[in-house]
């Protein structure tokens, strides 16, 4: 709540109250009949503070004259949002601890930042082992897609590594979108071994289509804890393993799409990676500012009205004295 005027006249009030004082004729009170033992009336006493309510009117029209407002300020956004699909390697590799605690759960963490930061994108979810399958379809709900990605786990899927499925699904659910900027950002830790569509065989697809591809390589190289056999009741167990990584696939795949490859050894080089993604993918953004003035004047001028119609009628109505 603002005002549109200040409110200096209202230090005119005390000046007033105290020359009113000074003009006030002085009389000498004489004892009456029925009043020596009684006091003055209730109406005598009511009626010299009565005058308040003249005061307050006064000082509710001072306000009204102020013009007490309120602003509203309401933004309009046009965006040119994009398109983005995370494809996300759910193999059981991606429970190797080289990460803490594990690969899939730091690829989650940053992930779902990632979605946060893009409020006016639509981003879907596909994951992948042996096989691939879509985990959220486009939508501009945050917290849906951050709540799937949550829920990604190993062992939903037979074993394996399907890269040219995993891109393949991806490239199936932005290949009727509107948008003039599509995306896939695939993360993975192994080589293909799996699926009956070619790694490259997909991204020319998305090539031809005008989606752009971001592989991202997660993990080390070399002897990590991770996952060697599954046990009866679902769980893995873990065994030192020598662990390798295709990154010319990865690089030829981004680089014919016009994306870019990527490696995260570690949680802070992923957390760059997903940064870099986002500072080159900036979703064009036109604001427009359109302000409302809501004004409240015309309440202090009904209040004041009420107020001196009440002093008016108490003066000359309920607390007339006839003498």
């Amino acid at each position: 709540m603002t005002l549109a005027a200040p409110l200096w006249l209202l230090l005119l009030l005390p000046l007033a109250w105290f020359i009113r004082r000074g003009q006030k004729p002085h009389a000498m009170r004489m004892p009456q009949a029925g009043t020596a033992d009684y006091g003055l009336g209730w109406k005598s006493k009511v009626r010299s503070k009565w005058i308040w309510l003249r005061w307050l009117a006064l000082t509710f029209l001072i306000l009204a004259m102020a013009r007490p407002q309120r602003n509203w300020n309401e933004e309009k956004i046009k965006a040119d949002a994009l398109d983005i699909v995370l494809s996300m390697d759910i193999s059981p590799s991606m429970l190797s601890k080289d990460f803490e605690p594990n690969r899939l759960v730091v690829s989650k963490q940053v992930a779902a930042d990632f979605v946060e930061k893009r409020p006016h994108d639509r981003i879907g979810l596909v994951a992948f082992s042996a096989e691939a399958f879509t985990q959220c379809p486009l939508t501009i709900d945050k917290k849906v897609v951050k709540s799937f990605i949550n829920e990604l786990t190993v062992g939903r899927l037979e074993d394996g590594t399907a890269i040219g499925m995993g891109l393949a699904t991806a490239v199936n659910r932005l290949k009727d979108s509107p948008s003039k900027t599509k995306i896939v950002v695939l993360i993975t830790d192994g080589e293909n071994n799996a699926g009956y569509i070619a790694p490259m065989q997909a991204a020319e697809i998305a090539k031809t289509l005008g989606i752009r591809v971001y592989t991202v390589g997660i993990g080390t190289e070399g002897v990590v804890m991770s996952p060697a056999q599954r046990n009866p009741d679902g769980s893995y167990s873990f065994a030192p393993r020598y662990m390798r990584f295709d990154t010319q696939l990865l690089e030829e795949m981004a680089a014919t799409t016009g994306g870019r490859f990527y490696r995260a050894r570690s949680e802070r080089d992923l957390e760059f990676i997903y940064g870099e993604i986002d500072r080159l993918e900036k979703t064009k953004i036109e604001v427009s500012t359109i302000r409302r003035t809501t004004d409240y004047f015309h309440w202090c001028i009904a209040v004041a009205v009420i107020l001196l119609l009440l002093e008016i009628l108490g003066t000359w109505v309920f607390l007339r004295s006839v003498t």
